[in-house]
């Protein structure tokens, strides 16, 4: 590191794709951010998981944890709900929310070929186990005011916006963060989900892709695993292991 990384923002996304919740501090482990993508939507007729992939609504609503260790859902309109029903009739499709927990085997979801063309075809993937994760490579990810410079961090989902920059130095190492310890394993891929419109102003934006792409390679952020569980909290200053 030239510089101090310092943990500006901690948050957790409780259902996947949907927006987050902001956190003064958080407990690190094995599946990462406790309580991290925990919950997701299923497409009842498909047994697709929904992500704002393919449904890019869901960037509208919020998911927010319960004290219960179950997850509510704020709707676009306010409405605070966990109801299946209503879920669907929301998103316009029978839908199921679902802990990662009660969802066994393959986890599968769709990507779009050319995420120029999204009225194109769609090829699904796997998912990790447990937390639905996209992939198993990491279960954390980091990100800094630096590599940001001008974009909106809320479009890039980490659970941990620094200040300061470089965190791409940081991959292959271990690094202490609070009581925690992560090994850094890897740049971030970025998908068409960067470019989407999201509650909070943030409109649609195909050249966020498009850049990320040309100047870095389709990676932005680093992705790490909690190579020893603790706690993690905004003010804390990363540090060589």
């Amino acid at each position: 590191m030239t510089a101090p990384l310092r943990v500006l923002e901690v948050w957790r996304f409780p259902v996947k794709s949907l927006l987050g919740e902001r956190l003064d501090r958080a407990e690190l482990g094995p599946e990462g951010v406790a309580g991290d993508r925990g919950w997701a939507l299923f497409d009842v007729t498909t047994g697709f998981g929904l992500t704002a992939r393919r449904v890019p609504e869901l960037l509208f609503a919020a998911g927010r944890s319960r004290g219960d260790g179950t997850v509510e859902v704020v709707l676009p309109d306010g409405t605070v709900t966990s109801d299946d029903d209503v879920l669907s009739d929301w998103a316009g499709r029978r839908v199921a929310l679902r802990p990662a927990a009660a969802v066994g085997g393959e986890r599968r979801y769709e990507d779009p070929a050319d995420p120029d063309d999204e009225a194109g075809r769609w090829d699904p993937f796997s998912g990790a186990g447990g937390a639905f994760h996209d992939n198993a490579d990491a279960r954390v990810t980091l990100l800094s005011t630096g590599t940001l410079g001008g974009w909106d961090r809320r479009r890039f989902r980490a659970n941990v916006v620094l200040a300061g920059a470089g965190e791409d130095d940081l991959v292959g190492t271990r690094v202490g963060a609070g009581s925690a310890e992560l090994d850094v394993v890897g740049r971030v891929p970025r998908c068409v989900m960067t470019t989407r419109p999201q509650a909070g102003g943030i409109g649609r934006d195909t050249g966020v892709l498009k850049t990320v792409h040309r100047e870095r390679g389709g990676a932005l952020a680093v992705g790490a695993l909690v190579a020893r569980p603790g706690v993690l909290a905004v003010g804390d200053v990363l540090r060589p292991v």
